[in-house]
């Protein structure tokens, strides 16, 4: 997975002549700067002239008039069976039909082949959109799949059995069965490798206070980081205040399930005291605009993530699944989540450009536990860093570097991207994986699985065969 270490302590590559945006505590920019790599790791950053004098002969990746910036952190992204099945499921189903008619069947005829190929589109995606770091939201049945998928990708992730102990859904046991299954499977993905596994639970009223409780023990025993869906939508709030007569995060409080361990994914319907909760044990939320609108599950009015973020809160960005938030694309996110929290207040104040960069990259690292690891670029960090090429009109003339990269771009901008010392993408193709056959391969594979599962697409307009 790694270039050669140079055993004389001098860089296996150079990263030359691009504005490095460092990510770094003081978020200084090296204007004409140089990152050298040695094997997973970030050697030293400066100047272009100073770090070729060091390392006279490094091989050179030539950034000249690019952008220089840490990999995007996407902390919530769905890889299983969602891209085989990208922009088929319709946009103006009533509220669950999407799960329990369409995405149900579809999991329940998954093979582990059909998991291994969904994986790889959304790591290509990934990785082309500058994300190299992914937590993967919970795989049904195939984790291995998903696991092997980013390795032969390079992205770097989470995996995790997307674990429920209700009755009915596919793969779900008893706590103890999907307890131990959650724990053999941190065995196997230990940390300290490109791909770790976390505590994973479907989340939202599918799991029983035994199963909360037990997960959150697991976690905090292993020292391993937990993630779980709640409250996207109300849904989640009648739920718990039926079954437990309180709302969601306050049972969770009282379970001990909240904490520093903990990333929610979504967290858009929470009352004062739930935020309060939030805030108080430290527990990560991991932010999704794009899915909230696109499902009309009511963030524009109900949202208060950057109420959180103001409030010294833990969040990250997440681009969720690819029919949902549809793109995996965490500088248009970015952005979003910027807008939003300035029209929510009607006050152009809140999160600027600077602030919605943080959350795609330091802030978000330090909200899924991994900031001494990726998020920056600093001497003993990760070497995952994406080369953004300006070429595009939204860059001349060039301005401030955080308002032309949250407002004036998208992921589409993606030149090179560097995980953990491996060049994945180069010339905005990945590098890693064959797109023209996994392309190829997706399209049957996605036709065998719909016929298995007993799904047909509609279409929107008429499709009209040409002679």
């Amino acid at each position: 997975m790694t270039q050669p270490t140079g055993a004389d302590g001098t860089a296996d590559l150079l990263v030359t002549g691009g504005d490095v945006v460092t990510m770094n505590p003081t978020r200084d920019v090296l204007v004409g700067g140089a990152v050298a790599v040695q094997g997973e790791r970030i050697l030293a950053v400066g100047g272009t002239r100073e770090l070729r004098a060091a390392h006279p002969g490094a091989p050179e990746l030539d950034a000249t008039g690019c952008v220089v910036h840490p990999g995007f952190v996407d902390a919530h992204q769905h890889h299983t069976g969602d891209a085989l099945v990208r922009s088929a499921i319709p946009d103006d189903l009533p509220p669950g039909a999407s799960i329990y008619e369409w995405a149900v069947p579809l999991h329940a005829a998954h093979t582990p082949h059909d998991d291994r190929i969904a994986s790889l589109l959304t790591c290509v995606e990934s990785l082309r959109g500058g994300v190299t770091t992914v937590v993967e939201a919970g795989t049904v049945a195939h984790p291995d799949q998903i696991a092997a998928a980013m390795t032969q990708a390079g992205l770097r992730g989470t995996v995790g059995r997307w674990g429920t102990d209700t009755a009915g859904l596919p793969l779900a046991g008893t706590a103890g069965e999907v307890l131990a299954a959650a724990e053999a499977l941190l065995d196997a993905y230990p940390p300290g490798g490109l791909v770790t596994a976390w505590v994973t639970l479907v989340g939202h009223s599918l799991a029983t206070d035994e199963l909360l409780a037990g997960a959150a023990e697991l976690a905090r025993r292993r020292g391993a980081r937990m993630t779980m869906h709640i409250s996207p939508a109300d849904t989640d709030v009648h739920d718990y205040l039926a079954r437990t007569g309180s709302r969601p995060l306050v049972h969770l409080d009282k379970l001990g399930v909240l904490g520093p361990h903990l990333v929610l994914g979504h967290a858009v319907h929470l009352d004062d005291a739930e935020v309060e909760l939030l805030l108080a044990s430290r527990t990560a939320v991991a932010y999704c605009p794009w899915a909230y609108l696109r499902l009309g599950q009511g963030v524009s009015h109900a949202g208060r993530h950057a109420e959180i973020v103001e409030r010294g809160g833990r969040v990250a960005l997440g681009c969720d699944s690819v029919n949902a938030g549809d793109a995996i694309d965490i500088l248009r996110t970015a952005a979003l989540a910027s807008g939003l929290a300035k029209d929510q207040a009607s006050d152009p104040t809140r999160m600027p450009a600077a602030t919605a960069f943080e959350l795609a990259t330091i802030a978000g690292a330090e909200a899924i536990g991994m900031a001494d690891t990726i998020g920056s670029l600093e001497p003993g960090k990760a070497a995952d860093l994406v080369v953004h090429a300006t070429t595009g009109p939204g860059w001349a003339p060039r301005g401030d570097l955080a308002h032309q990269l949250v407002w004036s771009s998208d992921g589409h901008g993606v030149r090179d991207v560097i995980v953990a010392g491996r060049v994945v993408v180069r010339d905005g193709v990945c590098a890693s994986v064959d797109e023209a056959a996994l392309r190829a391969e997706a399209v049957d594979v996605r036709a065998d699985l719909l016929r298995r599962a007993g799904v047909e697409i509609p279409s929107s307009w008429p499709l009209i065969p040409s002679s």
